[in-house]
């Protein structure tokens, strides 16, 4: 067997018979049946009723169907570059290439014609699925026994046709590929679980955090809002590729730029999902309802809700508000009224930054006809208008209950709390000034856990309450 590194380029292997080369994981690193998959059901999900129907007809028929229902981007797709310069070689000196895949050959035509590179291309027809047996069957009908070499990632389905090849060539994963433990749990996003902080809220506002029951409640909370939070993005990157291959900072996503199977995510998604449903469970049936809402608002979110002007950002706040909710079923100390205004206006502030800060970025790449979900370049100065002042609106709640008897119950050095306000404002105006300036990277919450100026302020806010206490 030849081990060809996707990184390195053979040049010794002989040219006199036809080379095989296999599409999915070989030519590029990922799957398109999933892709295909996956891109059918972000556009139109009542398919997903058919797929059953579709199944009962055979494998090659499902794919099939599905490849008449989309039209995948060729040119963002994650091919192996250094393996298409081998093809290249191979190519110039004389030897015949051909694709040999298990897509469906309405897919395998398009990638043939966008390579330029094949001279024939042997793909599932709707009736027979060109994989394993049938591929090498097919192979040894044309060219006999030994009589072509054939290059894939190596599953098992392509050992049955290595059985029958001169030579099999493996297609060895890049060697930075963060396939590896570390790059499956970065993946899972952990450094925003951050955000689930808010959970504690409740007990912080109620000034019971040290009460270790509730505390121990509130900890499970916090694990279980955590793996339904990483179920949740890993479902976005799936339903997100074609998008994330777009755009600057987001192709690098680990199954955007194929460096993950998308196998994992599948698996994954509903692992985390029914652990943390578990967890939640443990803990009350009130939180067990709150994660589940949270998951169908963010599945939503994914599927439909990002891509509608204004309904995006509520249900953004909305998402940061729900970890809250989560505390609060948690511990049984539901918020208050005041509380929930507060974290409604500032939430909705810091979801049109996220907005505002995609629409900067992307105007960078395509000018005056920028777009970023269902917003255009002329959108950016009312994004930053109502975002600013809902985020002066939190300011204004966090001073009316200042002002409160319940304030003055809670502290006994109420007045101190009156630093807050141009702490809050501070930060608000520097989050929107950051994003204004084109160097907000994404999502402000985890641009403010990595800055400087955003951390000095959190622990100044933080320093006032303790000694207004």
């Amino acid at each position: 067997m030849a081990v060809l590194p996707t990184e390195i380029v053979a040049t010794t292997i002989p040219v006199d018979l036809p080379l095989a080369v296999d599409l999915d994981g070989t030519l590029v690193k990922t799957d398109l049946l999933t892709e295909s998959v996956l891109l059918l059901m972000r556009n139109q999900p009542l398919y997903l009723l058919l797929f059953p129907v579709w199944m009962l007809h055979g494998r090659a028929w499902f794919k099939h169907q599905v490849a008449t229902r989309v039209t995948l981007d060729w040119s963002a797709l994650p091919w192996r570059v250094h393996f298409l310069e081998f093809l290249r070689q191979q190519r110039a000196q004389g030897r015949s290439l051909i694709l040999a895949t298990g897509s469906d050959m309405q897919l395998a035509q398009c990638a043939a014609d966008y390579l330029k590179l094949f001279d024939t291309v042997l793909a599932s027809d709707g009736t027979v699925n060109l994989c394993g047996e049938s591929k090498r069957n097919c192979l040894v009908s044309r060219f006999g026994e030994n009589g072509f070499d054939y290059a894939a990632e190596g599953g098992r389905q392509d050992r049955a046709v290595w059985s029958s090849a001169r030579k099999a060539i493996l297609i060895r994963p890049d060697a930075d590929a963060g396939t590896g433990l570390a790059g499956r749990l970065k993946a899972l996003r952990p450094a925003h679980w951050l955000k689930n902080v808010l959970v504690f809220v409740p007990l912080l506002a109620a000034h019971r955090l040290l009460q270790l029951d509730l505390l121990e409640k509130s900890l499970l909370a916090f694990v279980a809002f955590g793996c339904c939070a990483s179920s949740g993005y890993l479902f976005n990157d799936l339903i997100d590729l074609e998008a994330d291959r777009h755009h600057p900072e987001k192709r690098r996503r680990p199954f955007a730029a194929g460096d993950l199977p998308l196998s994992y995510a599948l698996t994954a998604i509903p692992v985390l999902l029914i652990l943390g449903a578990l967890l939640g469970a443990l803990v009350s049936g009130p939180l067990l309802a709150i994660l589940l809402l949270y998951f169908a608002m963010s599945a939503g979110y994914t599927l439909h809700i990002k891509r509608v002007a204004v309904l995006d950002v509520l249900f953004l706040a909305g998402l940061y508000t729900v970890r809250i909710m989560a505390g609060s079923a948690a511990a049984g100390i539901w918020p208050s009224n005041g509380m929930l205004a507060f974290t409604t206006f500032l939430f909705f502030s810091l979801a049109l930054v996220k907005r505002y800060s995609e629409l900067v970025i992307m105007q960078r790449m395509d000018g005056d006809g920028a777009r970023a979900r269902g917003y255009e370049r002329n959108d950016e100065e009312l994004l930053a208008t109502m975002g600013i002042a809902s985020g002066y609106l939190a300011v204004l709640v966090l001073a009316l209950y200042i002002a409160t008897d319940k304030a003055k119950a809670f502290y006994a050095s109420r007045e101190l709390l009156w630093f807050l306000c141009p702490l809050l404002l501070y930060w608000i105006s520097y989050i929107w000034l950051t994003a204004h300036r084109g160097k907000m990277p994404g999502d402000p919450v985890a641009f403010a856990i990595g800055d400087r100026t955003s951390r000095i302020l959190l622990l100044l806010m933080v320093a006032t309450a303790v000694v207004a206490l």
